[in-house]
């Protein structure tokens, strides 16, 4: 049965992986083995899965995010290239940001140094939001927020989906940034997501993605469901640290589906997770550093203007002029769906 498949342990030995490491990339759809004995459920993997083994394997010793990791390998050998170089960027430049305050601390303690400040360092947005209805669709889902804590994107479906989008948002809009934590988050998502559930509606229910920023002086902890984005301009490089929650992202992500076909799938805005269905959002922290320029969009951004455009026109002078350009290329584009877009800049307080 099994004759050119090895077992989990010889394979495990080939690519430098301990048995227990194959056996969560099998759980989170990085590495699931070519087949597994009905009987015992033991797995058995193909020679010719060795080289994406070693490639998570090394993105892995990179310190890479497993779910970064799923995004990389997905995509063809020049764009996950990139990615990786975006990704180590990001890293130096972190590491440059923690060099430099231990340094200080360092020049504190040993007397060499200027006083301690009596506040911990902060950092401010300046930032620009837009929201259109585009050229096709009769009514606006969409919904852009953006205030000195929090930067948010949704974008609404079926009956009061609009309805459905500023609930999302505004049940953020009152978690606590001074002690901001993943907790309070998940709490203020769960009632977001019962209150939509509350929203009359018969056979289609109405729902919402959201993509949202909440920030606490450097931190910043991000909420995603459902297909809006939200991208990383640091150092000259592009990051899209957001992954998408539809049908069409899962094919591609389980190698069933080329990522160059993703667009043009027809099931492509079909949506495995939301607020008001199924599923919870996704939770993460990050750090903030000044510089940074933030991109949060709904999919009638990003279907329409390709990812080197969007980076041409997120580099200009202000987040107001960014938006501007980004509407103007949705709408050349013909603007088929509702747009909504959040630009935000990272300045010192």
């Amino acid at each position: 049965m099994h004759m050119e498949l090895v077992t989990i342990g010889a394979f495990a030995r080939a690519a430098r992986l301990s048995p227990k490491a194959l056996r969560l990339y099998d759980e989170l759809g990085l590495l699931p083995p070519a087949a597994v004995d009905a009987d015992t459920g033991y797995r058995y993997y193909d020679p010719a899965q060795l080289d994406r083994a070693r490639l998570v394997a090394w993105l892995r010793r990179l310190d890479m995010p497993l779910a970064r990791i799923r995004s990389v390998c997905s995509l063809p050998a020049a764009e996950a290239a990139a990615a990786i170089a975006t990704f180590m960027a990001e890293a130096e430049a972190e590491l440059a940001a923690r060099s430099r305050l231990a340094t200080f601390l360092t020049d504190y303690l040993t007397g060499k140094g200027a006083p301690m400040p009596d506040t911990n360092p902060t950092l401010g947005l300046r930032f620009a939001t837009g929201c259109e209805i585009g050229k096709v669709r009769e009514t606006n889902q969409d919904f852009a927020y953006a205030a000195s804590t929090l930067l948010a994107v949704a974008d609404g479906a079926g009956p009061h989906g609009a309805e459905a989008s500023v609930l999302a948002v505004n049940a953020l809009r009152t978690v606590p940034t001074a002690e901001l934590s993943l907790e309070a988050l998940t709490a203020a998502l769960h009632e977001a997501d019962a209150t939509i559930r509350d929203l009359p509606g018969d056979e289609t229910r109405p729902i919402t993605t959201l993509t949202a920023l909440i920030w606490s002086g450097t931190r910043i902890a991000v909420a995603h469901i459902g297909d809006t984005r939200a991208y990383l301009l640091r150092s000259g490089h592009l990051s899209r640290f957001t992954d998408d929650h539809s049908y069409a992202q899962h094919l591609v992500d389980t190698g069933n589906l080329p990522p160059g076909d993703l667009l043009n799938h027809p099931r492509r805005a079909l949506l495995m997770r939301a607020l008001g269905s199924s599923g919870e959002a996704d939770l993460s922290l990050r750090t903030a550093l000044p510089g940074d320029r933030y991109l949060l969009c709904t999919d009638g951004l990003w279907t329409t203007v390709p990812r080197p455009d969007l980076q041409t026109y997120l580099e200009t002078d202000s987040p107001q002029q960014a938006v501007d350009n980004l509407l103007s290329a949705a709408h050349e584009a013909g603007a088929p769906d509702n747009i909504a877009c959040v630009v935000a800049d990272v300045v010192p307080a």
